[in-house]
């Protein structure tokens, strides 16, 4: 998915954006979750683990997901 495409997601699309690391650790790593803000230079997606703000530039790839399994019963 190219920058202009998820630019044009609307906000609240679950999604899973493949992004480059800098500083102590290299290599890329993934956010999943829903896309809550974009714009110019980030977007935004926020996980289970809290909301993730990523530079446009650092983006390997993109693509939206389904919506998350219902919970199983116990």
């Amino acid at each position: 998915m190219r920058a202009s495409e998820l630019r044009a997601l609307p906000l609240g699309t679950r999604l899973v954006v493949r992004y480059r690391l800098h500083g102590e650790q290299h290599g890329a790593t993934d956010a999943l979750g829903e896309l809550v803000a974009v714009d110019a230079v980030t977007c935004t997606v926020a996980t289970r683990r809290g909301e993730v703000v990523i530079a446009i530039a650092d983006i390997v790839a993109a693509k939206q997901v389904p919506p998350p399994p219902a919970p199983r019963p116990r």
